[in-house]
């Protein structure tokens, strides 16, 4: 149901950012209040009995329903922002793109080692970010809960490069 729902929801951009690529906009799905409530209500219910002790939501889209999931689990928000973003002491991790390489970043004090962190983030594509954000957040001593999205592009392959890290892997809506 919630699958057929984001769907309708999405346009297809032609073209952007490049030629040849077809943009999935979900920023229609953010002018119906309750599609965005039953998104984050998916997420939590798929999300059942799973240890989660904070949200990453990745910059800038994943912040979107990533703080109001988190709001609705009753954790923490963890912003994993681009380079020189955050104003605290942070720790970085560099990451390959198709083009080039980018950079991510975390707070020091994002959360406690151990801790059990979800990542979460608009669309999953080659998952290159998301698989940057959880080695950031191994390397500063959490766990990987798993990852959730609102969209996937299963062509491209993303969630077998995550599932080696979790297989508590969300994708609502998949193309």
């Amino acid at each position: 149901m919630i699958e057929q729902q984001i769907k309708a929801a999405i346009r297809d951009i032609p073209d952007f950012p490049k030629p040849g690529i077809i943009f999935k906009d979900i920023t229609p799905i953010l002018k119906d209040p309750q599609l965005c409530l039953d998104v984050v209500d998916a997420f939590v219910e798929q999300l059942k009995g799973i240890k989660i002790d904070a949200v990453a939501g990745i910059e800038s889209r994943g912040f979107l329903f990533g703080l109001t999931l988190a709001t609705k689990l009753g954790v923490p928000f963890v912003p994993v922002r681009k380079a020189g973003k955050l104003p605290f002491t942070i720790k970085q991790k560099a990451y390959k793109l198709e083009y080039g390489t980018a950079v991510i970043e975390l707070h020091t004090d994002a959360f406690e080692p151990g801790q059990h962190i979800l990542i979460h983030d608009d669309l999953l594509a080659t998952g290159g970010t998301a698989l940057a954000a959880s080695e950031l957040i191994k390397e500063m001593g959490g766990e990987v809960a798993g990852f959730s999205f609102v969209v996937g592009l299963g062509f491209l392959n993303g969630k077998e490069r995550l599932q080696p890290i979790s297989e508590n892997l969300i994708v609502l809506a998949d193309y």
